[in-house]
This record gives structure tokens, sequence and C-alpha cells, in this order.
């Protein structure tokens, strides 16, 4: 127990907060709140967009083994981006294959799809991609907010720590410059600590964005994929 606290005694990010005033220590307080914030939105959406890509890459491969049923794909899957892309993308061409066998559009094979109709249902799956990259990119703000927020707290930190100690001659005038150099140090924690939360919420963020970023292609590569398979068996055969 002796040897934790005399550990705690020098740890300078210790002593700094025991030594600081109230703003000090709110702003102490503000820092580890964004870097509790920074790894819980980091582990959560690296997990997220992990599941995501695995549970579609699943999905895919039993796309692929039925392809030449695309309207009538089995799965016991959770839900996934390609899952939710396919389910759409069936509900529009069943609805459109519908209104075609209504109005007598069919060939002596049952009812088709035109060009018109498979553009149709891509302009919707179009949309149906743009919301699930903006449900894997929810949260992402505080990541970014984060990494400009952090260093200009822990700066305030330390300009805030330096007027402080300035402002105090009776403390120069006891303990020297000594402790004007001591008190310019507990400062500098702050900067420190803005740092240890801006650099990893960088980090995160980029990555996060370009993982993203190359799984919103593999969606489109899926989507297109499933719109040839539903094409190559709906369209209208020439006779």
């Amino acid at each position: 127990m002796i040897v934790n606290d005399n550990l705690l005694a020098v740890n300078p990010f210790v002593q700094a907060y025991v030594q600081s005033d109230l703003l000090g220590r709110a702003i102490f307080l503000g820092l580890i709140l964004l870097s509790i914030t920074t790894w819980i939105v980091l582990i959560y959406k690296i997990r997220l967009t992990k599941n995501a890509r695995f549970l579609s890459e699943t999905f895919f491969e039993l796309f692929d083994q039925q392809r030449h049923h695309p309207l009538n794909v089995t799965h016991d899957l959770l839900a996934n981006p390609y899952l939710n892309l396919y389910l759409k993308l069936k509900k529009y061409a069943v609805d459109l294959l519908q209104k075609n066998q209504r109005f007598g559009l069919k060939s002596e094979t049952g009812s088709y799809l035109s060009p018109q109709d498979i553009d149709l249902v891509g302009a919707h799956i179009m949309t149906a991609i743009s919301v699930e990259t903006k449900v894997l990119e929810r949260h992402l703000y505080l990541l970014s907010t984060i990494t400009t927020l952090a260093p200009f707290l822990g700066l305030l930190g330390t300009v805030w720590g330096i007027l402080v100690t300035f402002a105090e001659p009776q403390l120069m005038s006891a303990v020297g410059s000594q402790g004007v150099l001591g008190g310019i140090s507990l400062a500098l924690v702050t900067t420190v600590l803005g740092l240890l939360n801006a650099i990893p919420a960088l980090i995160g963020y980029n990555y996060l964005k370009d993982a993203i970023s190359s799984f919103e292609a593999a969606m489109e590569e899926f989507s297109s994929d499933v719109l040839s398979s539903l094409e190559l068996q709906y369209r209208q055969v020439d006779a």
C-alpha cells in the first residue's frame, strides 16, 4: 500500500490534478470523459464494422450458391448490410413482377422485368446503400469532434496553469524559480492528456472512414451482382 501511495505521489497526472484549482480539475475531468468516449466509440464502431463485413461476406457466399434463383435465397443469418440490401431488392423486384403480371406484361415463361424496371430497382438499391452507409457512420462525428476539441481543452489547461502560477507572487518569492517551473510542468500535463485523446481519435476516425468507404464500394458491387442475376433470370427473351 505504501509503494502504491508513493507511485501515485510521483505520478505527474495525479500531482497535477491534486494541485489544481476548481477549473483545472474540471478540465482534467473533461479530458478524462473525452478519453472514455473515444475508446467506447472506437471499440463499438470497429466491432460493428467487422461484424457487418463478416456476416455480409457469409451471406454473399449463400447467395452465390443460389444465384440462379435470385429471389429465393434461403438463409438463417442475423441482419447485415448485404441481407438488408437483398431484402429490399427482392421486395421491389417482386412488386414490379406482380404489377407487370396484373397488366399483362408477361411472356410465355411468366412475368418479366423490363430494362426500365431493372434501372428502377437499381435506383432504389443505391438509396438503400446510402442508408446502410449512414448507419455504419453513425456517431463517427464524436471522434472528429474529440480530435479537434481535446488539444484545445488541453491547451486551455496549460494556459490556465501558467496563469495561476504567475498570478501568485507569494509562491514565486517563497520557492523561487523551481516552484514556477514545477507549476508550468504540471500545467503541461493537460496538453499531454489532450494529445493522448486526440491521437487515437484521429487514427480511429481515419481507419473507420476508410473501412466504411471500402465496404460501401463492396455493397455497390454486391448490388450490381444481384441485379445482374435478376436481369438474367427475369428479362424478356425475344422470340
